[in-house]
């Protein structure tokens, strides 16, 4: 095949998307911070190019999923300890790319974020986790909750097993083997955004690499 882009060492590529060049863009990182820009943020480049920063990360921290907005999704986040829920896109505003990120989840409580993703009501979600274990649910059966809270149990997990990837797909009453288990405390930590104005963004450009 041919090479996508630039890497840096220590570096991976773990997504692709395909954009109209005016899309609203999210990226979510496992220590629970979101990011929402717009692509006109990220300038066009050739093939090989390393790309711009468009969220900014600690040590030890990952990018856990990639979206691209459209009418009527919602914001799917999933927990390596099998929480999950959806949340409206208006609970992230707009932000210039390159900054840390709005906080979407309380890692330090529930699990670092496995996944994030934009599902539709009408569309069935497949989990994987670290053992192997597949199963697939309804979207629509993930409780709508705000940001940052806890959400709902949508797989279950033991010992040392995690969450570590999901995919939407079309829903299929006939494949739905999972259940969603929802104990009344799916809202915990709703409403605490702290940190959400610790970094609006630092559009610096990353050298353009050509291969």
């Amino acid at each position: 095949g041919k090479i996508a882009i630039g890497l840096r060492e220590d570096d991976e590529l773990i997504d692709v998307r395909l954009t109209d060049g005016n899309a609203e863009i999210l990226i979510a990182a496992n220590n629970g911070k979101l990011a929402r820009f717009n692509e006109t943020d990220v300038r066009s480049m050739g093939r090989t190019a390393t790309g711009v920063k468009v969220i900014t990360l600690k040590d030890g921290d990952e990018v856990a999923g990639v979206a691209v907005l459209h009418e009527g999704g919602k914001v799917l986040t999933v927990s390596e300890t099998g929480y999950g829920r959806r949340s409206e896109i208006s609970d992230y505003r707009l932000q210039s790319r390159g900054g840390k990120g709005l906080k979407n989840y309380h890692v330090e409580k529930y699990g670092d974020v496995t996944a994030s993703s934009i599902v539709d009501d009408d569309e069935d979600i497949i989990l994987i986790s670290q053992d192997g274990i597949i199963i697939r649910i309804p979207a629509e059966a993930v409780r709508v909750c705000a940001r940052p809270s806890k959400g709902v149990k949508v797989m279950k997990v033991t010992g040392e097993d995690k969450v570590v990837t999901l995919s939407t797909t079309e829903h299929d009453e006939e494949e739905v083997n999972g259940d969603v288990e929802d104990d009344g405390s799916a809202e915990e930590g709703a409403g605490d955004t702290s940190g959400d104005h610790e970094d609006e963004g630092t559009p610096d450009d990353e050298t353009e690499i050509e291969n």
